[in-house]
């Protein structure tokens, strides 16, 4: 898969801490299987305008970033969890609290971890 986060990250996702995700050029977002934000970085809040004590402990996909709940993005992820198989990337584009912003995006689950990321680049 063609994708923006270097495999360095993806392997060491269950040592992933904010001092490390603040310190990478992309969103990371860590949601639970429900879509509850564990851990937003200093990328995303920038690029979304918005800080990371608000979008902890939220929804990402009905709270936080609500032009995501819908079937290409929420879908997949629910889909992806569902399968076993969440390792999605999809461009898309950001509405919410903003000038549609262009993103790649890629959906991933650590099974060694057992968390969920929502990766984010701006395109």
């Amino acid at each position: 898969m063609n994708t923006f986060v270097p495999e360095n990250i993806l392997l060491s996702l269950s040592t992933l801490d904010r001092t490390k995700a603040d310190a990478v050029d992309f969103g990371v977002v860590q949601v639970d299987e429900t879509g509850i934000v564990q851990l937003y970085n200093k990328y995303e809040s920038e690029l979304a305008g918005i800080a990371p004590k608000d979008a902890e402990g939220k929804n990402f996909f009905t709270q936080v970033a609500p032009c995501t709940n819908n079937r290409l993005f929420f879908g997949r992820f629910k889909d992806g969890l569902a399968s076993g198989n969440l390792n999605i990337a999809l461009p898309y584009t950001f509405t919410y609290k903003m000038r549609p912003t262009n993103v790649q995006i890629h959906l991933y689950h650590d099974a060694a971890s057992k968390t969920n990321w929502v990766f984010v680049k701006k395109r």
